[in-house]
């Protein structure tokens, strides 16, 4: 699956089931930031040592709305499947109907950036989908450098209706 920016606000949009490589984990909503430096690194790792090059951006799919805890699996998209090792696994993002808006800004507008989201989905006469999974799809990398303004965060919410 190819990710592609949303037009100037939320749509709807079909997908197909996608093979990923990740690394899940519940852990706490403050050590997020090194459980993703630590996975990105493991994966970049594995992929290599596998041969298997990434398909698309790197994502993070949550498997439930986080709280103090987040139990989510962070990866890339891949042609195929990989073979597990440490804590790398295969998984897959589901596919499906699909609300997608892209995020303009740092992460910490993200949270906001959710709710604006759900509301449209409300406003449109959706509902969301039947699991609690969803997905963010990190279109630039972060640096140090750069500026946070220029981060692009596609967000993906299953939808029913």
């Amino acid at each position: 699956m190819t990710s592609t920016p949303a037009p100037s606000g939320p749509v709807v949009v079909e997908v197909e089931p996608t093979t990923t490589a990740v690394v899940r984990s519940v852990v706490p909503t403050t050590g997020l930031a090194d459980f993703f430096d630590r996975a990105f690194g493991q994966l970049g790792a594995v992929l290599a040592e596998q041969g298997v090059a990434p398909t698309g951006a790197a994502f993070a799919l949550y498997h439930r709305a986080p709280d103090d805890t987040a139990d989510l699996e962070v990866g890339f998209p891949t042609a195929g499947a990989i073979e597990p090792r440490g804590d790398v696994e295969p998984s897959r993002l589901p596919g499906g109907r699909v609300a997608r808006a892209v995020h303009a800004g740092s992460f910490d507008g993200l949270g906001d950036a959710w709710g604006r989201l759900l509301d449209w989905v409300r406003a449109e006469g959706l509902e969301p989908g039947p699991t609690e999974a969803f997905w963010e799809v990190y279109l630039t990398e972060p640096s140090p450098d750069m500026d946070p303004a220029d981060l692009r965060t596609e967000l993906n919410r299953p939808v029913a209706g």
